[in-house]
């Protein structure tokens, strides 16, 4: 990226006050692909004392968001879902890596992969559309 262009990923997260919320950090991104974290706080486990489910997606939904945004276009989601392999728990550091899959014309399709260490937690698929300019 020419030195005059802002990182489009960056600015999308210094606005981003839910992400940082939730703790969650950027570690590395590209256009297609990001990798994320989040530590699993006492405040973010539900009634079973695991991990909130829709705070794992919230984590796969920011990587996501940041593969898709990396090209430079505003891209937003247009659907996603996620599939629940292993509960999280609380002190867990989970990671996310978010990875195009295809990217056609104004829509992509994007897979993440939620792991705490070698151990897969989640694995999400979320859709993407580009806002026209």
């Amino acid at each position: 990226m020419p030195e005059d262009q802002q990182d489009p990923v960056a600015a999308m997260l210094a606005a981003d006050r839910a992400s940082a919320a939730l703790g969650i950090q950027v570690v590395e991104h590209g256009p297609g692909w990001a990798q994320a974290r989040m530590r699993v706080r006492p405040d973010m486990v539900n009634g079973h004392d695991l991990a909130h489910g829709g705070l794992v997606f919230a984590l796969a939904d920011t990587a996501f968001a940041c593969a898709c945004n990396g090209w430079g276009r505003i891209t937003v989601a247009a659907g996603a879902d996620i599939s629940f392999v292993r509960p999280a728990r609380n002190g867990d550091l989970l990671e996310a890596e978010a990875r195009m899959r295809s990217r056609s014309g104004r829509s992509g399709i994007y897979d993440v992969t939620i792991r705490r260490g070698d151990e897969v937690i989640a694995e999400f698929r979320g859709r993407s559309s580009e806002l026209r300019s």
